[in-house]
């Protein structure tokens, strides 16, 4: 069952409804279907990201800067959004009926100018996460860089789990915020003709209103996504489309 919040105001132009609970396991079934009825679409979105992510981390590691992949992968969170905005449209293109295909979905992005907009919003996210990220590792290691031939298991020693900890809420601390204010705003954005404020502040209220259920949606999308750096980025060519699908779901449930 559902139920509307209170009519809009001029700084809450649209109604959230408040769901059940259990509701982001019904996206999940949504997100599925749209992935079995644009397969093509969904596949390539996934694999183009695993093959972007083994380049990164390639990247890095030529580099002499394999430290950067845990940030790297936090910073997953950030951009994310932005980068699901295909599959956005092709699961809108679904409900409606109307045809879908690899160019339409790579082109979404490009229909309102405001889309554009939030996606500098949560690059400029990614960037802060970044720099707070060198930031901390260069306080914590200002001896010198660990060696990078043991870095995984220099990391994982005793004196350094405080790095660790310290560093998962850090990036913890951005993952929520950015969720926040993303849940629903690309989404909408590409729906219905709003900026970028009115977007952010339909998407925060929904959390605040549902906290159980965007409490389970941001557990499961952190499950998904922790699968899918576990499997060394191949688990994300099937659960990236999976929760971006699913998250046009989420919207369409908690925005009326």
């Amino acid at each position: 069952m559902v139920s509307i919040s209170p009519p809009a105001s001029a700084n809450h132009p649209h109604y959230v409804r408040h769901i059940a609970h259990d509701r982001p396991w019904h996206w999940l079934a949504l997100g599925w279907r749209d992935m079995m009825n644009a397969p093509v679409i969904s596949l390539v979105y996934g694999a183009g990201l695993v093959l972007v992510s083994y380049l990164l981390v390639l990247g890095l590691w030529q580099a002499d800067l394999p430290y950067l992949v845990l940030p790297m992968a936090a910073g997953f969170f950030l951009i994310a959004p932005l980068i699901a905005v295909g599959l956005y449209d092709t699961s809108r293109r679904l409900e409606q009926r109307e045809p879908t295909g690899l160019l339409t979905a790579l082109t979404a992005w490009r229909r309102p100018v405001q889309i554009a907009a939030f996606g500098v919003v949560l690059l400029l996210l990614h960037f802060a996460w970044t720099r707070v990220a060198l930031l901390w590792f260069a306080l914590y290691f200002h001896g010198g860089t660990p060696p990078l031939e043991a870095m995984p298991f220099y990391l994982l020693e005793a004196q350094n789990l405080p790095f660790l900890v310290i560093g998962t809420l850090l990036g913890g601390a951005f993952a929520v915020l950015v969720f926040a204010v993303s849940a629903v705003s690309l989404p909408m954005l590409l729906d219905r003709d709003v900026d970028v404020i009115s977007a952010i502040i339909t998407s925060v209220r929904s959390v605040q209103q549902n906290p159980r259920a965007m409490a389970l949606w941001a557990g499961l999308i952190v499950l998904c996504t922790a699968v899918g750096l576990v499997t060394f980025f191949v688990g994300l060519g099937v659960l990236f489309p999976l929760v971006a699908h699913a998250s046009w779901h989420a919207y369409r449930d908690l925005v009326r």
